[in-house]
């Protein structure tokens, strides 16, 4: 009697083979531009094995959707779908109704041409109810032992033995060949296993289990490495499998091929339909797949591409492995080992050094070095930094790993012997990331003086004390919950240089760090009374007197952030009437402080009376503002609001300067008309605001985002100082905030977030600024064009695939229209086109 029936172990999940499993069960990675699963079909169609059962579990539509009804593979095809993981012995038992005859079971996903009919005869000849398929290995550690006696009968089971267990090489390749009564001995729906279970409890009844020690090529492929082992065993002609491709000049292709004359092959190149080959191209022992394309001049070798992967001119790839729709760009260098997965976008002249994972969809910058894997990022750039600040998920992106070496990296830019100063907000993520920072700056010789829990305002002012070479602070993203943000500042308070972050990414990059012996290993100090010295030079810059004779009733929400822990002796200094809301620390509580309007405070100040109320955001660096009607200010009115308060405090002064961004609107020009004053717009980010500062004329820089920058105290922005200038300059002018909002310039702006990827965004701005070329127009931070009635911003998003399109106009409606004009005109220009349309609105 033959064999008839097979059952295909169909359902791993391939956690050892990620990131090429992310979006495939591991039976359907392609080995030889084909599934694993469709090389074991064939190989059972070969030995007269065409009804088979696949057993499924994870991702199950992947294979019924390749195999369907198995009428193309030869085969008679039908599924199993486990309901829960019932181990190996446990999921074949559900299949039992369809096993009526002796059957062998093999696995989706490993690489073998065993002789199955030689199997089948030894099951005969020994009249086993079961029979292992085995082979010898050189390094069994990884497999499960068995032990036969000299008739092939199994006498020992050991399970991932220990080298002290490996008594035999003879290992269990997890083909079996059983009798149906076999199934009988297996609970249903109960977790029961082959080697565990199964076969020990028939060897314990003395049933006919028996061991064929097979020939031919078995490899299991279950990591990266055994992954790459097995393609260099199929080029290397090691193991029999088939290829959907017919031998030609130096290589194996399939259909619709078009190869340069001039490219080259060397060893064994396995080629599919539709593949392009570019001049001079060079490959040595390659797989390509599927509709891939090869440019010129690029060098291949001992790689796996899969399909759709397009290759740039000039590009090298050695030992590495790229999944579908995977994008290298010209001249880009794949290391040794690399793995990159599906999706993933590969900048020209961009280098993957060995051994780097990527997983999918990430993204790689022109020119960019990228040393460690890349698992949860959203995408990698060529720096680490925006502006200074170092972002990603907590704990993940930002683990403590990464920011130990970062931290290394920082010291050796710092230099052996200086002194750091370092704080965090209450998050507990930020607490091990600030401690895995300071150890990494130790190990470089760098002291450190800990501020531990406190504001960034705080910390900047700390360093006005010039004890310090540069400081940090950690927090949880104000953004975004899940996300942890470290952000360095230079000895001035400010923001580290652009010039000092690459010298921290030269080292990262490079990963040129070294350490320190034991005696000079940095020390770590605690500095007494900070709070206390920022206080006194908080009210040393202050108007106090004025500010206490006009006895303010302010509401205050600290949103559960580090404001609370010095504000509320500041007020009261101040001899402030204050009602606080959310004033303690407490990084459980996470909400946009300028989003979250809070009802709540609005009738507080309506019922009691309040002239004005604060909300200071958990990081003590921005505000939002409530009036005495309960009225919240966008950020937008807040600056018009604040700018005219600074400007109406400060009309005797002589000429001067005053700093705002690109984005805020054209009310900041129609304030400042009758004052001895000039706007300058700056880009709109902090680091923007504070470089401004460094002008000396400036006296007063504004953000869009609740953050202002009073030089006189701080160069940076602080909540807490920005809130008690506002009682100051009230108090000077004699103004009602209700008042200030009634009578001051009033312009509607509208903003709309266009899709636009990464690569799309250098043609979408060559448009623009072919667009604007002769209209008036501002080139700061994107391109804002003006006429008469409207002002119009074209921006880039910084981390996202976005274009930002900002439009003011004096009326709504046609702010919102000229916004969905150029909204449309970026959806055309993202693909090279233009409509050739003008401006909707036209002075």
């Amino acid at each position: 009697m033959s064999i008839r029936k097979a059952v295909i172990m169909a359902g791993g999940f391939g956690t050892r083979l990620r990131p090429l499993t992310m979006s495939i069960p591991k039976p359907m990675v392609p080995v030889a531009n084909r599934p694993m699963m469709e090389h074991i079909v064939t190989l059972l169609t070969r030995h007269g094995i065409n009804d088979v059962v696949s057993l499924l579990y994870f991702q199950p539509e992947n294979i019924t959707d390749h195999f369907a009804d198995g009428a193309a593979h030869g085969i008679r095809m039908k599924y199993m779908l486990a309901e829960a993981d019932f181990g190996t012995a446990g999921s074949v038992k559900n299949a039992q109704s369809m096993l009526d005859e002796r059957f062998i079971i093999i696995s989706g996903d490993v690489l073998t041409d065993i002789d199955i009919s030689k199997a089948v005869a030894f099951h005969e000849q020994r009249k086993a109810m079961a029979t292992i398929v085995l082979t010898r290995v050189a390094e069994p550690l990884a497999y499960g032992i068995v032990m036969t006696d000299a008739e092939g009968r199994i006498t020992r089971f050991l399970e991932k033995p220990s080298w002290g267990e490996v008594f035999s090489d003879t290992i269990n390749t997890g083909i079996y060949i059983l009798e149906p009564e076999v199934l009988d001995l297996i609970p249903a729906k109960t977790e029961f296993d082959f080697s565990k279970d199964l076969y020990p409890l028939m060897l314990q009844r003395g049933m006919p289990l028996y061991g064929y020690i097979a020939d031919g090529y078995w490899k299991d492929i279950g990591n990266l490495h055994e992954y790459q082992l097995a393609h260099e065993d199929v080029l290397a002609g090691r193991v029999q499998v088939e290829f959907s491709a017919q031998q030609s000049n130096g290589y194996y292709g399939g259909k619709g091929l078009t190869i340069a004359p001039t490219a080259t092959f060397e060893g064994r190149v396995v080629l599919g339909d539709n593949v392009v080959v570019g001049d001079h191209a060079k490959l040595r022992d390659c797989v390509v797949g599927n509709g891939s394309s090869i440019g010129a001049g690029a060098n291949l070798a001992d790689s796996v591409l899969w399909n759709d992967v397009q290759i740039g001119d000039y590009a090298e790839m050695n030992r590495a492995i790229a999944c579908d729709d995977v994008t290298i760009g010209s001249r880009a260098t794949i290391g040794e080992h690399a793995i990159i997965a599906e999706g993933c976008v590969i900048g020209d002249h961009a280098r993957l050094t060995s051994n780097v994972k990527l997983w999918p969809k990430k993204v790689v910058e022109s020119h960019a070095i990228v040393t460690r894997s890349l698992v949860q990022e959203e995408r990698w750039a060529r720096v680490l930094f925006t502006d200074a600040r170092i972002g990603g998920v907590s704990n993940i992106d930002v683990n403590p790993e990464f920011a130990a070496k970062l931290g290394a990296c920082m010291g050796m830019a710092f230099g052996v012997g200086t002194t750091v100063v370092s704080s965090r907000d209450d998050d507990p993520v930020s607490r091990i990331i600030k401690r895995s920072i300071m150890s990494g700056l130790m190990s470089v010789g760098v002291n450190i003086s800990d501020l531990q829990t406190t504001s960034i305002p705080q910390t900047r002012q700390d360093l006005n004390s010039g004890r310090y070479v540069a400081g940090f602070h950690v927090r949880r993203s104000p953004n975004a919950s899940d996300r942890t943000d470290i952000i360095i500042f230079g000895r001035d308070g400010r923001d580290i240089t652009l010039s000092q972050t690459k010298s921290i990414e030269r080292y990262f990059f490079g990963e040129d760090i070294r350490r320190v012996t034991h005696d000079h290993v940095g020390r770590l100090a605690f500095p007494e009374r900070s709070t206390a010295m920022y206080v006194t030079r908080f009210l040393e810059t202050i108007d106090v007197d004025r500010i206490r004779s006009h006895h303010f009733r302010l509401l205050v929400d600290y949103s559960f952030g580090l404001a609370s822990t010095a504000f509320p002796q500041i007020l009261g200094e101040l001899q402030c009437r204050t009602l606080s809301m959310n004033d303690y620390v407490d990084s459980a509580h996470f909400a946009d402080p300028l989003a979250d309007v809070l009802s709540e405070s609005a009738t507080i100040m309506r019922s009691l009376g309040y002239q004005i109320g604060f909300k200071i955001n958990p990081g003590a660096e921005k505000i939002a503002l409530v009036d005495e009607r309960g009225i919240w200010f966008t950020s937008q009115r807040l600056l018009t609001i604040v700018t005219k308060l600074f400007l109406e405090s400060h009309r005797d002064r002589g000429p001067y300067r005053i700093a705002v961004p690109v984005q805020a609107t054209s009310e900041i020009e129609a304030v400042a008309a009758p004052y001895n004053v000039e706007v300058v717009r700056i880009r709109n980010s902090h680091s923007a605001m504070m470089e401004a500062t460094k002008d000396e004329s400036i006296a007063f820089v504004g953000g869009t985002r609740g953050g202002f920058i009073f030089p006189e105290f701080l160069n940076a922005s602080d909540g807490m100082y920005s809130a008690v200038k506002i009682l100051e300059m009230l108090s000077k002018t004699g103004y009602q905030l209700s008042q200030l909002d009634a009578e001051l310039p009033k312009r509607h702006q509208v903003t709309r977030s266009v899709p636009c990827a990464y690569e799309q965004r250098g043609t979408v701005m060559r448009h623009a600024m072919d667009h604007s070329e002769n209209k008036h127009r501002m080139l700061i931070d994107g391109v804002r064009i003006m006429d008469e009635r409207t002002t119009v911003l074209l921006l880039p998003h910084k981390e996202e695939e976005l274009f930002v399109v900002m439009a003011e106009a004096d009326d709504a409606e046609t702010a919102q229209q000229q916004c969905d004009h150029y909204a449309h005109l970026i959806t055309h220009w993202r693909f090279g086109r233009n409509d050739g349309h003008e401006d909707l609105i036209n002075s």
